[in-house]
């Protein structure tokens, strides 16, 4: 709304101000992320990796990505999907505990 000569000021779009936050650019070491909307297979996967980081004693941190604008930022186009250390390393399945226990063994 325009007052007094005042312009009212844009928050989005084309300002240049958003509260989105590019996580890829932010120290990834050891960073596991699972991409999913939340359905029962994203659950799924992340309770397999879960399990899989506890078996093979690994320190990592695992953060569940629901933003679709996130997911998208990797490219991924079918979920659930695995990204470790900013890599995009399983997408499109449900990793079983063995998948992942090598999985993670082999790019950590």
């Amino acid at each position: 709304m325009k007052l007094f000569g005042k312009k009212e000021e844009k928050r989005y779009c084309g300002s240049g101000q958003s509260n989105f936050k590019d996580t890829k650019n932010i120290d990834t070491k050891n960073k596991l992320l699972i991409l999913g909307l939340g359905c029962s297979k994203c659950i799924e996967l992340e309770n397999n990796i879960l399990t899989a980081i506890s078996q093979i004693g690994a320190d990592m941190s695992v953060r569940h990505v629901t933003d679709f604008r996130e997911i998208a930022s990797y490219g991924v186009m079918s979920t659930p999907a695995l990204v470790l250390n900013g890599k995009v390393i399983s997408y499109g399945k449900v990793l079983s505990v063995e998948e992942a226990k090598k999985i993670l063994q082999k790019n950590s």
